[in-house]
């Protein structure tokens, strides 16, 4: 090994800028990534196949130190141990152990400023419960592989499809907390990409996806003269839903604060959108209406309704077969098919992400003004006139 080894200079190193492997003898190597990026690795082989062992940056390592630790790699291969797989037993024997539901407990407490109200968190509590934890639960992180999560997953993944993909998001995210904070290695048995996508089917090819029942926009005028005939808060609120295309949780948790009915207009901070941006809404004159005499208290939630309450007006209208979310789909129908209003107006009056990155950089804009056009013609609409079924009369014979 003696021979032709330590070939490297110090100049060669500061020279080293092309892509590939610049070798200094004794299976070490510099290693110049595409990115310029420059660190050691020393070559072997082990029971027949070569392997590949990174010694860490040039930036960190010298070339001494790299030196050194190339020749402690070639006294263990000199005594048959496998340099990669004793790093391997020494980094393992460091992790710190935890079990599973220590490290969701853990997850849940670092991120629960991240969740914008309890019932989500309430949701990752209950299906990590349910479907995790009586497999995973005393499991120390660090030995969770991929066969453990296969045993969580397969039950649910066909007849639960929603839900056994949800599980496996929240899965990926506490290893990979895990991962971070040192308690198991890198690799993430519960990642989908290049990984257990080869072991289950795609969500999308078990069931279609399941859209919030919604009316059909040709039916809205007469459905808006019977909600407008319904007494109580409930009514007010859902109408108030429609005419702003707003979500069922923005409504029924907005206050006082948030509107300003000289501008007509409502304002709803980050914190409650799901897209995490500040959203406005123009008012249109029966969205005012509605609002009537808001609260003296600014704090105060000008429709203090649950959830469920719409759903429960919808029932006793028998109208069961729609959703008070499916209203924004009814808003959406109508735009595309009724105006001539282009589709970033609408997707903006929905407060939807533009999904394309490079149009999100554009449009910085949240077209306000000219979404004010589009939610008057919408409550126009909505007012309008009941389309009538026209009645087939026979001709007299003459």
């Amino acid at each position: 090994m003696a021979r032709g080894i330590h070939r490297l200079t110090q100049l060669q190193l500061k020279r080293a800028r092309k892509r590939g492997l610049y070798g200094d003898g004794g299976g070490l190597y510099l290693q110049v990534g595409p990115s310029g990026s420059r660190s050691w690795v020393f070559r072997y082989k082990r029971d027949g196949r070569a392997r590949m062992m990174g010694l860490g940056s040039l930036a960190v390592v010298d070339l001494t130190e790299a030196r050194e630790q190339a020749m402690a790699a070639h006294k263990a291969l000199h005594t048959g141990t496998d340099p990669l797989a004793a790093r391997a037993s020494v980094r393992a024997a460091t992790i710190k152990t935890i079990d599973f539901n220590t490290a969701v407990a853990a997850y849940l407490q670092s991120h629960g400023a991240a969740w914008k109200n309890v019932k989500h968190l309430k949701q990752w509590r209950n299906t990590l419960a349910t479907y995790a934890s009586p497999i995973l639960g005393a499991v120390p992180v660090r030995d969770i592989d991929t066969a453990l999560v296969m045993r969580v997953l397969t039950p649910i993944w066909t007849s639960r499809p929603e839900t056994a993909s949800r599980l496996r998001g929240r899965l990926e995210a506490i290893l990979g907390w895990a991962a971070v904070n040192g308690y198991r290695a890198a690799d993430n048995p519960a990642r989908w990409k290049g990984h257990l996508q080869h072991l289950l089917p795609a969500k999308a090819k078990l069931r279609a996806v399941k859209h919030h029942a919604a009316l059909p926009y040709v039916e809205l005028p007469a459905f808006m003269v019977e909600l407008r005939q319904q007494a109580g808060v409930a009514a007010r609120a859902l109408e108030f839903a429609i005419l702003t295309a707003a979500r069922t949780s923005e409504v029924i948790h907005a206050t006082a604060s948030e509107f300003d009915l000289a501008a007509k207009v409502w304002t709803i901070s980050a914190s409650r959108m799901k897209s995490r941006r500040e959203h406005r809404i123009p008012l249109a004159d029966r969205a005012i209406e509605l609002l009537g005499m808001l609260p003296h208290d600014p704090a105060a939630r000008v429709f203090p309704l649950s959830h469920m309450a719409m759903l429960h007006l919808l029932k006793r209208m028998d109208r069961a077969d729609i959703t008070a979310h499916g209203f924004r789909s009814t808003f959406r129908d109508w735009a595309a098919e009724r105006t001539n209003y282009p589709n970033h107006f609408v997707e903006q009056a929905l407060a939807h992400t533009i999904g394309n990155a490079v149009e999100a950089a554009y449009r910085r804009g949240d077209l306000f003004e000219k979404r004010r056009h589009l939610m008057d013609d919408w409550s126009a609409y909505c007012s309008s006139e009941p389309q009538t079924t026209a009645t087939v009369l026979p001709l007299r014979r003459s």
